[in-house]
């Protein structure tokens, strides 16, 4: 079976692309490993409209409502992307193929990549705070990175734990006012500036963490478990087949119309240069519909 179109990701880009796909009658396939995609990691989402508060669980379960009968979507991770006659779109379990392209695969955590970081992951070490804060309930935690997600980790941690350390190499933390404004009037969290991890040791759990400068007195903090929020960078391995551009910094470089260098791929979301690099799940949207309409406009004329 050949589809008119694949969307790789089933994020806030790629499930909005689904929708408009299902609205102009394309035959679309919706490939995607993490259903929700990272936005689904998000305690609270305050900024969407329509919702003046929900979790991004709940967010993109409404998404995918949207579309179920509509729209085939399928839980696979994708190895490989490339451009013979048609597109060939290789996953963990099939091979498909389709007239276009529209990648929305987002972006993948970064890691501190330090000693310990992988011997204790899963064992105090965590990368997604909505999906293990609730283990460390009256445990010391710490969250790494300063960003709005390392806000909005440590906000959700300090709900289950008894103390939290935001530690960030840097002066002060740059997450939006509000979420600072909220951080600094939790009593249970406290702001380790300027400060870098080392090393994450303990014996068969998480039980400390050294510091390359000394915070109260010591270079070792003692804590049960640590969440790694330091950014991400984007998904774009898949596109090396297909002779994408990339900006400087790896992500897929697009047009207006979330258009690609190369004809009948396009490119939504996080992963991509668009919107000013605005990362946020209601630029996402907008740019998968978009990308869908493009797709839409190039199918026709490719059948014309």
């Amino acid at each position: 079976m050949v589809y008119d179109l694949i969307v790789i990701g089933q994020g806030p880009a790629g499930l909005s692309a689904g929708i408009y796909a299902s609205r102009y009658k394309i035959n679309a396939l919706i490939i995607g490993e993490e259903p929700g995609g990272t936005a689904t990691h998000a305690y609270k989402i305050e900024n969407y409209p329509g919702f003046s508060s929900i979790s991004g669980l709940d967010l993109m379960k409404k998404f995918r409502e949207q579309i179920t009968d509509s729209v085939e979507i399928k839980q696979e991770k994708v190895i490989e992307l490339k451009k013979e006659d048609l597109f060939i779109v290789t996953t963990d379990k099939e091979i498909y193929k389709s007239k276009a392209v529209i990648v929305a695969a987002g972006t993948k955590r970064r890691e501190l990549n330090i000693p310990g970081e992988h011997e204790f992951l899963g064992k105090g070490v965590s990368y997604c705070a909505t999906c293990d804060a609730m283990f460390f309930k009256d445990k010391r935690v710490a969250v790494v990175g300063g960003n709005d997600a390392a806000a909005m980790s440590a906000m959700l941690v300090s709900e289950y734990a008894s103390e939290v350390f935001i530690i960030y190499r840097k002066e002060k933390i740059r997450a939006e006012p509000k979420k600072v404004e909220m951080i600094e009037n939790n009593k249970k969290i406290k702001i380790i500036n300027n400060t870098n991890v080392l090393e994450i040791k303990g014996n068969n759990m998480v039980e400390s963490l050294v510091l390359d400068k000394e915070y109260n007195g010591s270079s070792e903090i003692k804590v049960d478990g640590v969440f790694i929020e330091i950014g991400s960078v984007p998904s774009t391995v898949l596109t090396n087949k297909t002779g994408v551009n990339l900006d400087e910094n790896g992500y897929i470089i697009v047009d207006e119309g979330m258009k690609t260098n190369i004809k009948g791929v396009y490119a939504a979301g996080d992963i991509t240069t668009g919107s000013d690099k605005f990362w946020q799940i209601i630029t996402a949207a907008s740019e998968g519909a978009i990308a869908a309409k493009s797709a839409y406009d190039f199918l026709k004329n490719e059948n014309a």
